[in-house]
């Protein structure tokens, strides 16, 4: 027979379950009822979008059909058009400048080209056949002289470097120091080697056309004092007597020549507040290219020409120079600074007797040339 305790536990569980079947329903009738209440909201909420958009869309397209909102839009189409065809022209025509500017440096470098290849051309023929009949730079002083067939007996083309510098360059700084401009130079080389009548062109620099003089003095087979003079000449530099008598026995075209040179340097180097260059200066910078010795002259000039030329055949000129000064500038090269000096260190000790020589010659230019037919520049 159950207990007591037992039928109050089956009472209370029937209760249980009784209750919670209740609940169970009813919340099942709330959440269906939510449900439909939410799907209700939802269906009506897309329609008043799917209203509003469909609005939206015939209004748009009805302002579109408008025609002044019609032409606006063709205005714009057309303005855009415009715009992209103006690009387009400018494209066009940059590229056509671009292409013009282009055929133009192409035709500079190939007529530098060609320029270049012709004075090749001119080396090589005046390699394989010595020094040519108008050359001046690399030939004996005399026989330049001989073939000017001028009243003085003084190259010309250190009569033209003189009176330009006299008249336009005597101020300029650094004259017969600085190296110069090599194209102007060799462009002028040129020149009187074709020419020896030529003329300096207006506006070349100072510095290139007193450059010239002296690469020219450098270029000459023998010193302007000769070989056979330069221990007569060292041992007379502390008398200005014996200087004058020793230098008479030099050749009359060497003599005027250095008469001529020593008075240009001594013009120069009375402007030397301006132009930096006194008689000392002027010295160091001539003396290696107007008095050395025999197989000692300064190599480092050397630097500034071509390659020395081939040895002439046997059916050449029998009377040649070691190397043609025509071909002593170096066509290719760093550009220099304008100040720099010619550098005198080439393996040879300096020669100061001979500088001694060549600034007592400037310094007592009038006391020692006094028989000779003295330069005088107005």
């Amino acid at each position: 027979m159950p207990s007591a305790v037992s039928q109050q536990w089956q009472e209370k569980a029937t209760g249980f379950f009784s209750s919670s079947g209740v609940k169970l329903k009813e919340a099942s009738q709330t959440a269906g009822t939510f449900v439909g209440e939410v799907a209700k909201d939802a269906k009506g909420n897309v329609t008043d979008v799917a209203e509003r958009v469909g609005s939206m869309v015939k209004n748009r397209w009805a302002f579109l059909r408008q025609p002044a909102t019609r032409h606006a839009v063709q205005e714009s189409l057309i303005s855009a058009a415009a715009t992209t065809g103006t690009f387009l022209r400018k494209g066009i025509t940059g590229t056509k400048d671009r292409v013009v500017v282009g055929k133009t440096k192409v035709e500079e470098v190939a007529k530098k080209t060609a320029q270049k290849s012709k004075t090749i051309l001119t080396d090589i023929e005046r390699w394989q056949k010595g020094v040519a009949s108008t050359d001046v730079f690399g030939v004996p002083i005399e026989v330049t002289v001989q073939r000017q067939q001028a009243i003085k007996p003084i190259p010309l083309i250190l009569v033209r470097c003189a009176d330009y510098l006299i008249l336009s360059g005597i101020n300029s700084q650094y004259l017969f120091k600085a190296e110069g401009d090599k194209k102007v130079i060799e462009q002028l080389v040129s020149a009187y080697n074709q020419d020896l009548n030529a003329s300096i062109p207006e506006g070349v620099n100072p510095i290139d056309v007193a450059a010239l003089a002296k690469y020219y003095i450098a270029s000459l087979p023998e010193p302007l004092t000769t070989f056979e003079l330069y221990d007569e000449i060292k041992s007379a530099r502390s008398s200005i007597h014996a200087m004058r008598n020793v230098l008479k026995m030099l050749p009359s075209v060497n003599y005027m020549t250095l008469e001529f040179i020593t008075a240009l340097l001594l013009r120069v180097s009375q402007k030397s507040v301006l132009n930096k260059m006194d008689a000392r200066s002027l010295a160091m910078e001539m003396a290696p290219v107007i008095m050395w010795q025999k197989d000692r002259k300064p190599e480092s000039y050397r630097k500034y020409w071509s390659h020395p030329p081939k040895s002439p055949s046997k059916g050449s000129m029998d009377s040649t120079p070691t190397y043609s000064a025509w071909d002593m500038l170096e066509d290719d090269g760093e550009d220099m600074d304008a100040s720099s000096h010619i550098p005198l260190d080439d393996g040879i000790p300096v020669d100061f007797g001979a500088i001694e020589v060549i600034q007592c010659l400037i310094e007592q230019h009038n006391p020692i040339f006094t028989d000779a037919n003295e330069t005088v520049w107005r």
